[in-house]
């Protein structure tokens, strides 16, 4: 399985890229996928072929509306492995003994 941390930006469309973000978003939902969306991008679990195929769709996606879309994408593939979406921050959570979200 693998964890995808994407982030696609449309260049040339101005300041704010929400709708977007709501564009992507609609089609990892679709997917049917695990996932998470924070305030810098969006985190997918899934066998590496539908989570890079799942990148390109929301490429395309957004490239229909501007000429240029630039994309942030970080892999992190292990083997015999599933749910990391939730135990990669349960682990620290766990060293913490506190939720770690923001504060404030």
């Amino acid at each position: 399985m693998v964890l995808l941390e994407m982030s696609v930006v449309p260049m040339g469309v101005g300041e704010s890229v929400s709708k977007y973000v709501a564009l992507c978003v609609e089609i990892v939902e679709k997917s049917g996928l695990d996932y998470e969306l924070h305030s810098m991008g969006t985190i997918v679990e899934g066998p590496l072929d539908e989570v890079l195929g799942l990148l390109r769709l929301c490429m395309e996606a957004v490239s229909a509306h501007t000429h240029r879309v630039t994309c942030t994408a970080k892999l992190d593939y292990r083997k015999g492995t599933s749910g990391r979406l939730k135990s990669k921050v349960a682990s620290v959570e766990a060293k913490l003994a506190h939720n770690a979200s923001s504060r404030g």
